[in-house]
């Protein structure tokens, strides 16, 4: 399980060193991806194959809706391998995407990491405190 918030840095080469942390969960290599929000969704290659891909792999291609979502998720996706610092290459696409800078942030996110910009990290969070108590509420009464 993935959980935390860690301030980070993008060296000058496109590399981001991922949490120490983290790091023997990641080891099998793993998938960058467009995130759903502006950021970069980076999950474990055994968590990619099972979950993401083979919810997003079983939609329908005769819905619109299902081919955008593929491409968004597919199209964006690349595997990296961390190598000893534990540092992956960001391409260039995916950095545009997150309007990442060289300071960001790596948000643990339960199955997977998130990378945000960091003043974009903070906008969001801001946004989501203010309503995470009506979130909450509408959550439990669906449970009820």
């Amino acid at each position: 399980m993935f959980y935390g918030e860690y301030e980070h840095t993008i060296d000058e080469k496109s590399r981001l060193t991922l949490p120490a942390r983290f790091r023997t969960a990641l080891a099998g290599g793993v998938v960058l991806s467009r995130g759903i929000d502006a950021c970069i969704d980076v999950y474990p290659r055994v968590t990619w194959e099972s979950g993401v891909r083979a919810r997003v792999a079983e939609l329908d291609s005769f819905s619109r809706e299902a081919r955008q979502l593929k491409r968004h998720v597919f199209g964006g996706a690349t595997e990296e391998e961390p190598d000893r610092q534990g540092r992956v290459l960001v391409p260039p696409a995916l950095v545009r995407h997150a309007d990442l800078d060289r300071e960001v942030v790596i948000a643990g996110v339960d199955d997977h990491l998130e990378i945000w910009d960091r003043a974009a990290w903070a906008e969001h969070l801001k946004a989501v405190e203010g309503s995470a108590d009506d979130v909450a509420e509408r959550l439990a009464e669906k449970r009820r």
